[in-house]
């Protein structure tokens, strides 16, 4: 056993070293200055408060609770209510209501394709610290570091429900949401965690990274295998853990796997005994393997979103509320994307070079992304200007 792990280990090394070349990643300073900022302590927090609220299954005040304690803390972060979306459902064999949460962070040169960094939050048997209490807390230390920093890729932070009694949250998301938007929801890639707490006692320095293996569809499973070769990448860049290549099976991503969506994950090496057991406790897990795997987490997203490395852009970005009106230059339609600025009104102007007010019109319950007609309006630049009580923001527009 000894000698077999020792050439597993030897073999990935050599695999990451190669892959670090072969794909062009390289390390970016500035990720790993956001990377850097992850903090124990939140990790510490998140599982310690999801611990606390008990066992999350359907129809269970606890779920409810969960996804109450989910929202304020990317509220917290900064996430306006416009960005917060449910996704009620409910599935043959109960009549209990659950809610998949999600929350979107608009891209700036791609708005309309998304990275997909998904979890559940639902548990069997116990509280779920580490089944999967321990991928939340990733996602939620990512969605934290990364709510100021533009990306080119749009982002949906999506905390799942219903996973533990057959991907149900997952299911109903691909069929109401990501198949039901016209045009269908380009997604560029879906990364899942789902148990990366570790064991206690155990050496846990090695994180399992997952690619595409399966036949129904195989389409994706080339993509697949290089998006993850990526991941391994970036697990060797920004974190201090190395890395196991193996296959996704059994949790969310599968659900969009089977719609011929491109996937990846994280997932424990050690794999806890005590998943789906009144004993899934923090205090069985390694809190510092699950910072780690954070951290991971966060450089990955950086890298697959395209994030900014221009921190003046970054402040920019965090003074203008993540505001953004895409696409630019535009044609027929203006999308005018909210961001965090978290007002239900606002007015959106346009002003020509002659400094006249072409166009005007009041939002009320905005949405994040709300959209406009510039049929009517002449070919050049303009200037748009949102305003929301004493917030103002001013972009130049170019209509062709």
């Amino acid at each position: 056993m000894f000698k077999f792990i020792k050439k597993k280990l030897f073999f990935t090394l050599i695999s990451c070293f190669t892959i670090s070349f072969s794909n062009g990643q390289i390390f970016n300073q500035s990720y790993a200055a956001v990377v850097n900022q992850c903090s124990q302590t939140n990790i510490n927090d998140d599982l310690s408060q999801f611990e606390a609220l008990g066992l999350k299954r359907r129809g269970t005040v606890q779920l409810q609770n969960t996804l109450d304690w989910l929202k304020n803390k990317y509220l917290s972060y900064g996430y306006s209510t416009a960005q917060i979306q449910e996704d009620s459902y409910t599935y043959s064999g109960s009549t209990a209501t659950c809610k998949n949460l999600i929350v979107t962070k608009i891209g700036t040169l791609y708005p309309n394709t998304f990275l997909i960094i998904c979890g559940h939050y639902d548990s069997i048997g116990g509280t779920g610290t580490n089944d999967n209490g321990s991928g939340i807390a990733c996602i939620l230390e990512t969605a934290r570091l990364l709510q100021n920093i533009p990306s080119e890729y749009s982002i949906k932070f999506i905390n799942f429900s219903g996973e533990e009694d057959g991907l149900y949250g997952s299911k109903h998301y691909v069929a109401s949401i990501v198949n039901a938007t016209s045009p269908k929801m380009n997604i560029r890639l879906v990364l899942n965690i789902d148990e990366v707490g570790g064991v206690a006692g155990l050496t846990n320095n090695t994180i399992t990274c997952e690619k595409d293996t399966n036949n129904s569809p195989s389409t994706n499973n080339a993509i697949s295998a290089s998006m993850t070769n990526q991941l391994l990448t970036c697990v060797g860049l920004y974190s201090p853990l190395q890395t196991y290549l193996s296959y996704a099976y059994a949790s969310d991503y599968m659900s969009f796997q089977s719609n011929n969506e491109i996937i990846t994950g994280l997932f424990e090496t050690n794999e806890t005994t005590h998943k789906h057991t009144p004993s899934d406790f923090l205090i069985y897990m390694d809190p510092v393997y699950n910072f780690n795997v954070a951290k991971a987490t966060i450089g990955a997203t950086l890298h697959f979103a395209v994030a900014s490395s221009n921190v003046l852009n970054s402040e920019n970005f965090t003074s203008d509320f993540n505001v953004s009106f895409f696409p630019n230059p535009a044609l027929d339609i203006l999308n005018i994307n909210s961001g965090s600025l978290n007002e239900s009104d606002y007015t959106f102007s346009l002003i020509d070079i002659n400094g006249k007010i072409v166009f005007n019109t009041s939002v009320t319950n905005a949405k994040l992304i709300e959209s406009i007609s510039l049929t009517n309006l002449s070919k050049g630049m303009y200037l748009g200007i949102l305003q929301a009580h004493d917030k103002r923001v001013t972009k130049k527009i170019m209509i062709e």
